[in-house]
Order: structure tokens, then C-alpha cells, then sequence
């Protein structure tokens, strides 16, 4: 345990000390990103993005959920009459 926890602090040592220095030496571009100029508009639209991202998901998982949910119940309702007998 020792030894994978020295070998595991080697190598993120290694990559930091090897990382910085990678990254300072790429060409300098103003702080533009894949888009260009970040703006207000930029911003606000992925904002928007990640909020019906998660808006999407939720109601997804709801809508899944609340169908296996009346799965179970049906199956349970049908496990039930089948041992009553009506």
C-alpha cells in the first residue's frame, strides 16, 4: 500500500512540474477561448444552456421514474389478485 501511494504521489508530482511549464509556454492569445472574444452574450447563452440541461434531465428522470413506478404498483396489484384468487 505504501508503495502504490509513493508510486501515485510520483507521478502527480511528475505531471504538475512537467504541466506548468507546458502551459505557460503556449502561444499567448489575450485570454480568447475557442469562440474568440468571451462577451456578456456568450455567458449568458451557455448559462441559459447548463440551466435547461438540468431542467431536461429532471423532468426526464421524473417522467422515467413516475412509468416504473406504475409498473411496480401494477405488478404488485397483479401478484395480489393472483394470490386471492379473483
Amino acid at each position: 500500500m505504501k508503495r502504490l501511494t509513493a508510486t501515485l504521489f510520483a507521478a502527480c508530482f511528475a505531471a504538475l512540474a512537467v504541466a506548468a511549464p507546458a502551459l505557460a509556454a503556449g502561444g499567448h492569445d489575450n485570454g480568447e477561448g475557442l469562440l474568440g472574444e468571451t462577451n456578456d452574450a456568450i455567458i449568458t447563452f451557455f448559462s441559459l444552456g447548463v440551466v435547461l440541461f438540468f431542467f431536461t434531465v429532471v423532468c426526464l428522470g421524473s417522467f422515467i421514474q413516475n412509468r416504473l413506478e406504475k409498473r411496480k404498483e401494477a405488478r404488485k396489484a397483479s401478484a395480489l389478485r393472483q394470490r386471492i384468487g379473483w
